[in-house]
Parts: structure tokens; C-alpha cells; sequence
């Protein structure tokens, strides 16, 4: 893979570097008093002790928040146009060992999808597909791309990592934003969890944001899926690698993504390392106080009361009319969805939550030229 960079060390080097449990009120508090804090202050809001100040947390991010976005909220929909995976990970639906019903879309059931959504007033999509790149190859993701273009301002995209000269062809193509999500930092849970296909490099997966900024792409977006290791260390990872991303490349938009597991076919009923709703509002709230200007999505992984709460303090962006089916927008499914939603609200609904909240439900803060 030639186009891989080694800039993982760094991230890498950091995940196992404090001992959360040996945080205490104070550093918290010292933590909080700051106007800007480091990694290890970050660490420290991230621990067990900050817990019960939680609220101080939430007000201070709430400030930071308002500061830099003002009141607007974004909204955006994805939409699954393939749900064919050559990995093999033990947490998701789409798993390739799965017995699932597959599908891909054409494109005039891509376009059909899209007119659907556009109805809504909805001027975002984040386009995905499983990572396959025999049944969702670059040319097939360019051409829904190109035809985004002409009903949507803002194109985002979700997909299998790509080298730095695809991402340009996209980013040609019209598309604007790439999420990658690591899943887990830890690397010896992270070959656990996936077991077969190209997603098993490590590596080439965490140097994603980096050859999607070089090909072109203006913003990126980070993750890990809270629940696979030990959240506090993904998410102190996630905050971590977007720094040094942001450091690295000052034009970039950053985004952060809190995504939880959620229950999906084929999978275990429990699971040890939930992540519990104060817990994830910890991580938002630490993830704006170390980082002001990123910004922060909600997903419809959570409960309408959670996310109506998240974006009063720390979230920025928000999904609406959600399908996560493969053409589920328009029509009956043509392919199961990658997990369950807990928001099922259709877009007109969460603007008029969005207004309840005193809020401005923002559509498009984008204008596209070319």
C-alpha cells in the first residue's frame, strides 16, 4: 500500500499512557478551570472521577458550544445504497458470514432515493455502503456521487478506506466529507473483532482522514464504536488522533462521531462493556472541551430524549428521517439494515424538537459552484 503513511505510532503510543482510575477530583476540577486543556487534563475528564461532575462538564461545553456554532443545528440523513462486505467483524450486521439479505442499488433506485430524501428539505446525505470493493467499486461510488450532486449541497461518504488518488477521484467526483471510524484503538482487540478482509489493517485504516485531506476532501470525521474495548481509551484515542489530524492539517474540518453498539443480526444479546447514556454524554462533553470547533454528530443509534439533550450542549449535527436499509427511503427495503435505530422520527419532527429547544435547524451552510 504505497500511498500509507506511518503517523499511527503517535496515537498508538498513547492509548495505554494514564491509568483512568488513578485520576482524582482534583485533577478534574484543575481540568475544568482551564480555558485550554491538554491531553492529560482530556485524560482526566474522561475518568471515572469526573463522573459526578458531569454537570459542570455539560455547562462549560454547552458555553463552548454556543460560542462557536451559535444555535444552529445541522441535520443530514444517510443513506445505504449496498450492504455486499468483504469483512468479517464480529460486531456488525453487515458481517460477510452473516446470512442477510444483500442488495445493491442502480441508479435509478439511487436516484429514486434521493429524490425521496430531498422531498424532506434535507440538503446533507452520507452515502455508504458495505466494504466491498468488487460489489461497491470506486467507479460505482462516483457515479452516485455525481448524481448527489444535483439535489444535494453537501456529499459525505462512509466507506472503505481508499487510497489518496481515489479519494481525489471522489472528492472530483463531488464529494465533500469522509468518516472513518477505527471502531477500536486497541490493537490487539481490534484483530479480535476482525477477523477477515482488508479492514484487519490496522494501519492502513487509522492513516484514512490523512489520504482523505491529501486527495482533496475539506473535512473528516473520527470514531471508535463505544462498547468493543474499554470506551474512556477509545474515546480518549478518537479525541487524540483528530488533534493531531487538526494540528496537522489546519484548513480541515473535523468531525466526531459517538456511535454506541447497537443490538443487530446475528448478535449476542448483552454486553460487558456498555456504555451507559452519562457515560457518552462524558465523552461529548470531553470531546468539545478539547476540541471547540469540531464538529459533533448524533446518530439515530440513540433515544430521541438522549439526542434532544445532546444537542442543547455539545452536539452540532443531527440525522433525521433515517432508513438504514438498502433502499429503505423510498421504497420497501431491497437489503437488511447494518443495526437497529432508536430515533425513528422523520425529519419534520426533529425540526419541530430542534425549535422546542429554542434551536435553528440548519439545512445547508454550504453553496456548491461547480
Amino acid at each position: 500500500m504505497p500511498e500509507e503513511m506511518n503517523i499511527e505510532s503517535e496515537v498508538l503510543n498513547l492509548y495505554d499512557q494514564y491509568d483512568f482510575a488513578s485520576f482524582t477530583a482534583a485533577d478534574v476540577e484543575t481540568a475544568l478551570k482551564k480555558d485550554s486543556i491538554d491531553f492529560k487534563d482530556y485524560a482526566a475528564l474522561l475518568s471515572p472521577a469526573a463522573l459526578p461532575y458531569l454537570e459542570q462538564m455539560a455547562q462549560k461545553a454547552q458555553r463552548l458550544t454556543r460560542r462557536q456554532f451559535g444555535n444552529t443545528i445541522a441535520l443530514f440523513t444517510p443513506i445505504y445504497i449496498a450492504n455486499y462486505c468483504e469483512n468479517q467483524c464480529v460486531y456488525c450486521g453487515f458481517n460477510c458470514k452473516n446470512k442477510i439479505h444483500r442488495a445493491k442499488l442502480n441508479r435509478e433506485e439511487i436516484e429514486k432515493e434521493y429524490q425521496a430524501i430531498a422531498a424532506t428539505g434535507l440538503k446533507e446525505i452520507l452515502i455508504l455502503t458495505g466494504e466491498s470493493r468488487t460489489m461497491s467499486g470506486i467507479e460505482y461510488i462516483g457515479d452516485a456521487v455525481e448524481l448527489a450532486k444535483q439535489y444535494f449541497s453537501l456529499i459525505g461518504l462512509e466507506i472503505y478506506p481508499v487510497d489518496v488518488d481515489e479519494y481525489q477521484y471522489l472528492h472530483q467526483r463531488g464529494a465533500d466529507f469522509v468518516t472513518v471510524f477505527q471502531e477500536t484503538y486497541n490493537t490487539e482487540t481490534y484483530q479480535k473483532v476482525h477477523l477477515a478482509g482488508q479492514k484487519r489493517i490496522f494501519s492502513y485504516r487509522i492513516n484514512a482522514q490523512e489520504r482523505a485531506l491529501q486527495g482533496g476532501m475539506r473535512g473528516v470525521g473520527f470514531g471508535a464504536l463505544l462498547g468493543i474495548d474499554d470506551f474512556r481509551h477509545d474515546a480518549f484515542s478518537v479525541g487524540v488522533h483528530a488533534s493531531l489530524v487538526q494540528k496537522k492539517y489546519p484548513h480541515a474540518e473535523i468531525a466526531l462521531s459517538v456511535p454506541r453498539l447497537r443490538p443487530y443480526i446475528n448478535n449476542a444479546e448483552e454486553n460487558p462493556k456498555d456504555v451507559h447514556e452519562k457515560q457518552l454524554m462524558q465523552v461529548m462533553c470531553a470531546y468539545r472541551l478539547l476540541l471547540p470547533f469540531a464538529s459533533i454528530t448524533i446518530s439515530t443509534r440513540e433515544r430521541s430524549e438522549f439526542r434532544d439533550n445532546a444537542v442543547t450542549i455539545a452536539a452540532t449535527k443531527i440525522s433525521a428521517g433515517v432508513s438504514v436499509g438498502i433502499g429503505g427511503h423510498s421504497d420497501e427495503e431491497k437489503g437488511d439494515e447494518q443495526f437497529e435505530i432508536s430515533d425513528p422520527r422523520s425529519v419534520d419532527e426533529v425540526v419541530k424538537a430542534l425549535y422546542a429547544h429554542h434551536l435553528q435547524p440548519s439545512f445547508n451552510d454550504y453553496i456548491r459552484l461547480i
